[in-house]
């Protein structure tokens, strides 16, 4: 299964590369999710197996977004959220169903892309909140995707 993820991955790579060519007003949803498979590739290579669902939108610049998600105890996940807007910065953080930040340590923010890795302690819903820090843009589009192992 985890060769056709694999070929998706580097062909959203290789689209991501093209589109980062065009001006932000002609980019789209699905341009921001080539971006956030092009953060997931890593992942994959350490045994990761990416979903084909992901949600997206735009946002302004300050606003947030929540998206509930069934996480299941014994797996562990990473959510990667991007924009195409390359001088943007976005953030995406991991609550527990009472509010609580769960996401591990080792989570990060890099400009346009973000990472988020939870090991749930019960299975349950979990809020993703992805936000977009900042843009030059009025309204950004940016994609969440997510995988486990």
């Amino acid at each position: 299964m985890q060769v056709p993820v694999q070929r998706t991955l580097s062909a959203a790579i290789v689209i991501a590369v093209l589109l980062a060519s065009i001006p932000a007003s002609f980019a789209s949803v699905d341009d921001a999710q080539s971006f956030a498979l092009q953060a997931a590739e890593p992942y994959v290579k350490d045994g990761f197996q990416v979903r084909e669902d992901y949600w997206g939108g735009d946002l302004g610049a300050g606003e947030k977004k929540a998206v509930k998600q069934q996480l299941f105890k014994g797996n562990e996940y990473w959510f990667w959220l991007a924009t195409e807007v390359e001088k943007a910065t976005v953030s995406v953080h991991i609550y527990d169903a009472e509010g609580k930040l769960v996401e591990q340590p080792d989570s990060w923010q890099k400009g346009h892309f973000a990472g988020a890795h939870v090991i749930p302690p019960c299975t349950g819903s979990y809020f993703i909140i992805v936000t977009v820090e900042q843009s030059p843009e009025e309204r950004t589009h940016w994609a969440l995707v997510y995988g486990f192992r």
